[in-house]
């Protein structure tokens, strides 16, 4: 999967898709906020947009200087 180099709705896109193919699976942490930003050469800033993002589409959890984490129960998609 190519790695977007855009603003932070194409980073959290690609998150999602890495999380929703297994990639980073549920209950696994995700790499710090620098190391995202160093693998998408985007600032930290465009990153922690992205995960505002995924919190609020219920993919990711922040843990107070835990770090991130993939929700361990994924929202299910609504039947079209």
């Amino acid at each position: 999967m190519p790695i977007p180099t855009g603003g932070y709705r194409e980073v959290a896109e690609d998150l999602a898709a890495r999380i929703k193919t297994g990639e980073y699976a549920p209950g696994e942490r995700l790499p710090t906020y620098k190391e995202l930003a160093d693998l998408y050469k985007v600032s930290v800033t465009t990153v922690q947009r992205a995960i505002i993002v995924l919190q609020t589409q219920g993919l990711v959890v922040g843990l107070q200087g835990r770090g991130l984490w993939v929700a361990e129960e994924l929202p299910r998609r609504s039947p079209s």
